[in-house]
């Protein structure tokens, strides 16, 4: 992937310009993870598994960026296993 600053939990780019920066439980902005991710100093769905967020991201390529499915499955199912979040 490009060098964006990624969401360590669902590989969105995170930028200042796009205001998606998640926030810490202080209300300053975090540069690991994004709102849609994290908000106020925890993750928005803390019971989400990876294999979830897999899932949830190939809907979202396929359906928001008109992405063909078979490259939104290979994708994600190699990306988001590499973020910070899904290190085991």
């Amino acid at each position: 992937m490009n060098n964006k600053i990624r969401c360590q939990s669902c590989g969105m780019p995170i930028a200042e310009e796009f205001g998606n920066f998640g926030t810490n439980a202080d209300g300053t902005n975090t540069k690991d993870y994004c709102s849609f991710c994290f908000s106020n100093g925890y993750f928005t769905n803390p019971n989400q598994t990876m294999e979830e967020m897999i899932a949830s991201s190939v809907e979202n390529m396929a359906q928001d960026l008109q992405m063909p499915l078979e490259q939104a499955t290979n994708l994600a199912n190699s990306f988001i296993p590499t973020l910070g979040r899904w290190q085991k």
